[in-house]
Formats: structure tokens, sequence, C-alpha cells
């Protein structure tokens, strides 16, 4: 019998469940500023400290601090805070759209708007992104069409996807959006393979790689890192860490003992933790990363610490295994308060301007809804032609589908 007794296994958990406060001291967090900003052709080794420390640009008076704060002009900052409400009002009116039935399935990135606006900024027309199915403040940011996203959530006959995606998985190739993957992890791989047919062409554009912390438990994420790394892809590989997988607490996926960004470092990738509740440390960091990789110098992983503030998915109930306050006590605080804060303190903004931009985007919002309600919903009973199942599958359709399409009389 071992002198030390019998071998038990670590089950991590997290540090609140329903009915107690979250203690959120694990997070790590470091002031606004205090982080170093490294050269753009640091070594991945000598990134490791930035991949446990928490790059932070806003203060929590609203004023940027440190050597990450980025250099913007007044029209970019508004077109931020704009991304970022529009995200938020088009997430609010089709969660509403689902509870009524008019679409089946939707998933919010409420609490995690600064993430995908920022980044979205911060890029160039022709980069890829290969994003998760919560990164819709990407496309909005780009001003894809809001009736043709709609028409995709609503299954109707203006889908440009035909029915053949879930609805929030959308695919925009002219506007730098891969199509969203239903297989975890399989979009992180597929990132960087882009990245590399990129630069073996002689390219210059860049892809930019989306997975959540619990993805980062998949094997397609791992193999990713070896092949950015080997190659040194012109790829940025985004770890949103929003604390939990549809139910279950980040520690699960790996991130208790260390940082996801703490991964890149092991695998010879420069890495950073960023608090991507922050706009402006989104922005900042997300161009550092753009830049090294169109300098040839390899790929960046980037930890965005944020909180999934709603529901995993209109089909969860996140009471069930965490406060139900959670998100108001969250140490980051809400990204589009905290950007208010900050462009209040520049004397570029004010509450008026606030509400009066609020009122408008829910004004178009609201139009495009109506008229991509006119093509059909789901509770209108309005069923698309069966034609469409026979289409877009071969150049060339072949007899025996003719056959079939013919004696449907479609």
């Amino acid at each position: 019998m071992s002198q030390y007794g019998p071998l038990k296994l670590h089950v991590p958990e997290p540090t609140g469940r329903p009915g107690c406060k979250t203690d959120f001291s694990y997070l790590h967090l470091s002031p606004a500023g205090d982080v170093p900003k490294p050269p753009i052709d640091v070594a991945a080794v000598d990134t490791a400290d930035l991949a446990y420390r928490l790059v932070r640009v806003i203060d929590d008076e609203g004023h940027a601090q440190g050597p990450w704060a980025p250099q913007l002009d007044d029209d970019t900052l508004r077109a931020g805070m704009r991304a970022m409400l529009k995200t938020r009002i088009f997430d609010s009116r089709m969660l509403t759209a689902q509870r009524q039935k008019k679409i089946s399935f939707y998933m919010q990135s409420l609490g995690e708007e600064a993430i995908g606006s920022a980044h979205a900024l911060a890029l160039e027309q022709g980069d890829m992104c290969f994003p998760t199915y919560r990164q819709q403040s990407i496309l909005l940011t780009r001003n894809v069409s809001l009736v043709e996203m709609m028409c995709q959530l609503m299954s109707n006959e203006r889908d440009p996807l035909k029915g053949r995606q879930l609805p929030v998985m959308y695919s925009k190739r002219d506007a730098g959006f891969f199509s969203v993957s239903g297989n975890l992890a399989t979009q992180f791989i597929q990132a960087v393979g882009w990245a590399m047919a990129s630069a073996i062409k002689g390219d210059t554009r860049i892809a930019s790689a989306w997975i959540g912390d619990g993805a980062t438990a998949e094997a397609d994420f791992h193999t990713a890192l070896t092949f950015a790394h080997v190659y040194r892809a012109p790829v940025i590989l985004n770890v949103v860490n929003n604390q939990w997988a549809i139910s279950t607490f980040q520690a699960i996926a790996g991130g208790e003992g260390a940082t996801f960004a703490g991964r890149g470092v092991g695998c010879g990738i420069a890495s950073l933790r960023v608090d991507g509740n922050d706009f402006l440390a989104v922005y900042a960091a997300s161009h550092w990363a753009a830049e090294r990789a169109r300098r040839n110098l390899g790929p960046t992983l980037i930890e965005w610490v944020t909180y999934r503030a709603g529901p995993h998915s209109t089909s969860d109930d996140p009471t069930k295994y965490r406060p139900g306050d959670d998100w108001s006590h969250f140490p980051l605080g809400d990204p589009i308060a905290r950007f208010k804060k900050h462009l209040i303190s520049l004397g570029i903004w004010s509450d008026e301007q606030h509400d009066a931009l609020k009122a408008e985007l829910e004004a178009e919002i609201l139009a495009a809804q109506k008229e991509a309600e006119s093509f059909g919903t789901l509770v209108d009973g309005h069923v698309p032609s069966a034609a469409s199942i026979f289409e877009d599958v071969y150049e060339e359709m072949p007899d025996h589908l003719r056959r079939q399409r013919q004696e449907l009389g479609v």
C-alpha cells in the first residue's frame, strides 16, 4: 500500500453557482495601462508574461492609459460605438423574434460586442474571418445587409443560403466572413490553411480564426497551433474566453491553472491576454497582431477575456448553472458603457447623442425586420418551393434529379 494513500482526480469547479455570488478573483486582472507593448518583431518566448497579464487601456474613469492606447480619429471611434450598439439592438430584436416563433434558434453576443466590432475595424478589406456563431458583430461592422441576415434567420424564400445552414451560421464571402461551422473547432485549422494558401500565392491578405474557450479542448485547436507555428502562417488566432461553454465553466477546458494565451507561447506563437470588454484594447491588440502577420512575422494568439452575459443560445437557461446576476458583478463591466464613458471624456459624445443613435438604429433594424418578414417567417406557415432542394448541388443537374423534379411538378 502506498504511503501517500489512494490516487484522486481533480475536477475543476466554477467559483459561483446559483444562489451564491461568483468570486471573480481567479481572473487575475492588470490595471489599465500597466502592461508593456513589445516591438512588433518580438520573439514568441518573450511574450510569456503577456500571456498571463491582461492588456487594458480604458480605466475606471473612462480615460485611455498606457502604451497600448491606439491613436484613432473621432469618426473611427464613433463608428465603433455604432457597431457595438447596432449589434446589441440586432441581437435583442432577433431574440424577441425567436420567442415569437418567427425564427427557430438564435445566439446573442451580449457582453461581447467590443471584440468583433473593434477587430473588424482593425483588419483590411479582403482579410478573411473564420468565425464561430457569436461574431455577428463582424458582419454588422462591415454593414452587411440586415434584411439578408434576417432572411437567413427566418429561413424564408430570400434566405441567401436556402436553408442549408442553421439560422445563425452565416456565410458572406465578399464581407470576409467564412461559413460558420456547427462542428466546433473546425474553422480554426481551416483559417490556418487559408492563411498558408494566401502566403503560397504571394497574396497580401491574412486570416483571422475564432474559437471559444470550451472548444480549445478539441484536437483541431492544437493541430491549428502546430501548423501556424511551423509554417509561420499569417493568421490571428482568437480565443474568446467568455467564462462558460454551454453549461461548463472555462476551467474544464483547461483555464484553471493556466491561461488560454499561455498555450500559444508553449507552441512557439506570440501570445496576448487582452480585456475583451475594452474596445481600445481590442483594436490595439488586433492591429498589432495583423501587422505581425502582414510582415511575415508569423501568427499571434489572443485570448479575449470577456463574459457571456446571456444564455448560450435560446435553448439554454444559464440560471440553472450560474448566478442569475453574474454579469452585473463581472469586473470588466459592460463594453458599451465603458466605451461610452471614454467617448464622453473626450468630448465627442454625450447621453443625448447616445440615445439618438439608439433610436436611429432601433428604427433601422425594425424596418429591416418588417421587410424580411414580408418574405415569410416560420410562424406564418410560408414554405419555399420544393424546387430549391434540387438547386446548387451540381453544376449540371443529373438526369435522375431532373426526372424527380419533373415528377414533383416544380
